[in-house]
């Protein structure tokens, strides 16, 4: 299926967000997932059944200020 991460059309088998991240090979710890506009907390992730055309944004922690 297709979806956008991050604005960008991504092709995937992934069925939940842990799987997507997974696949990605995005870090579990410093990052916050958003689908459509709202936070999915990580203890969700495992869970949260992906839809065809999703919009997801992962956003990384930085250090600093």
């Amino acid at each position: 299926m297709k979806i956008l991460v991050n604005n960008k059309e991504v092709e995937t088998a992934a069925v939940s967000i842990s799987v997507l991240m997974e696949e990605l090979s995005l870090p579990f710890q410093g990052v916050a997932v958003a689908v459509e506009n709202r936070l999915v907390p990580r203890t969700q992730w495992a869970d949260y059944v992906l839809t065809e055309g999703v919009s997801i944004v992962v956003i990384k922690a930085a250090c600093g200020g």
